[in-house]
């Protein structure tokens, strides 16, 4: 009887598997959209099952260490290490190829400096006798802005706890303070988008109780008006509905489920003036801190900029300039953006503060800079190139657990930090990864001394552009400063 019922079920199981082979043959030779299934049905799925895990496969089997985009191997493990607090230390050299155009090198000094030579790296005042509440600033390196919906609520309380572990301040990202940024009690830069989420009244304008409402919270030390980024410059964020949820709905002042998308720019903002005007206005109603993020496309706008703050007096200049490199973005971006708009960190940064340098405006206003600067030898570089503080967002993301699985955009990121999937943000433990997040900031911060102490210099506020070379297309290396002269260049560029 057994038997018999045994063969009964393996012809059922033939049957059905033929049966699912027939339809699915007849669907793929009948349909008109995909070439591949119509002339080989059944087997051209597996060119798309191959397609889709092709990237997987590359960055663990066949991509080098130094190879991999848009971080390699090498550079992950490094954040990863710090984040652990296991140190940067390797055996048997580098793979880090000192003859590639844009390799850095740090001037080493004869007389590196004595341990009891070191001098902590001090703080800076931003805002200082230009607002009620001026704030000061201790960790040259902190996390940049990172919206409450592109990243989970796990991944936000971690940061938050972990900024506040390490000293350094954590932006909020154009997508509003929620209650996670808050819990962790450290110090907040909070964004102002061009959606106004956070700061809307119910027409979408900037609703002045709403401003006074957060700058009561005394973690909230500045605000930052974001007029572009370095992902998508002249493109609003991007936030698709699925990942809108009732949490990030309220926070936001949006309706449930629908797509977020930013206006392009903000429509009061049509020029330098309007722009001064706003940063004026937020000060104002706030007695804080206010800057501008933005991304650069070429020289005229720093030159307008600085043209109008000394037409119209010092109190009118932003606090601070975040400038984002066209090689930022941690959520989701048209490619034709992302891959061709904005001038790379490394160009942008030197030119924005060239211009403050010409203009006389460099006392006046920080500078923070960002664009894959995840590591302490290109944060070394940012301050040597002119910048008063580095902002990261991906090297945060590494040190929650990131592995670059490229999700970011499709609410299936596998490590819990830019879904929404309570199942897959059980995996990102907050009393475990904010002290990964504390480690880094802190180690980063390490690691930048060391290579000051290296050049001789006493704390890391002390680099210039003579203290990196940059190797170049025929091997050779050539001085930071030569290359791009303090002050020296950007205003006769004729170059827009």
């Amino acid at each position: 009887m057994m038997s018999v019922l045994q063969v009964s079920l393996g012809v059922l199981a033939v049957v059905l598997v033929l049966g699912g082979l027939t339809y699915f043959y007849v669907r793929d030779i009948t349909q008109k959209q995909h070439t591949i299934l119509r002339n080989f049905p059944i087997i051209g799925h597996l060119r798309y099952f191959f397609e889709q895990l092709g990237e997987y496969f590359r960055q663990y089997f066949f991509l080098g260490d130094r190879e991999e985009m848009p971080f390699n191997r090498a550079t992950r493990g490094w954040v990863y290490r710090l984040a652990k607090d296991e140190g940067g230390t390797l055996g048997f050299g580098s793979t880090y190829s000192l003859h590639e155009p844009g390799a850095l090198i740090f001037v080493n000094a004869a007389f590196a400096v004595l341990e009891e030579d070191k001098l902590p790296t001090p703080p800076l005042i931003i805002g200082e006798g230009y607002c009620e509440k001026p704030f000061t600033a201790r960790s040259i390196i902190n996390i940049s802005g990172m919206s409450f919906g592109a990243i989970s609520k796990p991944a936000v309380q971690a940061l938050s706890r972990g900024a506040a572990e390490a000293g350094c301040w954590l932006d909020t990202g154009e997508g509003g303070l929620s209650p996670f940024h808050l819990e962790g009690g450290c110090d907040i830069i909070m964004q102002i988008g061009t959606a106004k989420y956070g700061v809307r009244d119910e027409n979408g304008q900037l609703s002045i109780p709403r401003l006074h409402a957060l700058a009561a919270h005394e973690n909230v030390r500045a605000f930052e008006i974001k007029m572009s980024q370095g992902a998508k410059p002249g493109k609003g964020g991007i936030l698709p509905g699925g990942k809108v949820t009732a949490e990030i709905a309220a926070v936001r002042g949006i309706p449930l489920g629908q797509d977020s998308i930013s206006p392009n720019r903000h429509r009061e903002i049509g020029n330098v003036d309007e722009l001064l005007d706003m940063i004026e206005l937020i000060r104002r109603e706030t007695g804080k801190p206010v800057g501008i993020k933005t991304a650069i496309g070429g020289w005229d706008f720093m030159h307008l900029l600085c043209e109008g703050i000394l037409r119209r007096g010092l109190g009118s200049a932003p606090d601070f300039i975040a400038v984002d490199g066209g090689e930022g973005g941690s959520g989701a971006a048209p490619q034709g953006l992302a891959d061709h708009m904005g001038l790379s960190i490394d160009e942008a940064l030197p030119r924005v503060v060239d211009a403050l340098i010409e203009s006389g405006l460099r006392e006046r206003i920080k500078v923070i800079a960002a664009g894959k600067l995840v590591t302490p030898a290109r944060a070394a570089w940012a301050l040597a190139c002119g910048a008063d503080f580095i902002n990261s967002a991906r090297g945060f993301m590494f040190s929650l657990g990131c592995i670059q699985a490229l999700r970011c955009h499709t609410n299936s990121c596998p490590t819990g930090i830019t879904t929404h999937n309570p199942k897959l943000q059980r995996g990102l433990v907050v009393e475990e990864k904010y002290l990964r997040v504390a480690h880094y900031c802190i180690n980063m911060n390490k690691e930048i001394d060391m290579i000051a102490h290296s050049c001789g210099l006493r704390h890391a506020r002390e680099f210039n552009r003579g203290h990196v070379r940059i190797v170049q297309g025929d091997g050779r290396s050539i001085a930071l400063n030569m290359l791009y002269p303090p002050g020296g260049s950007s205003g006769n560029s004729s170059v827009h």
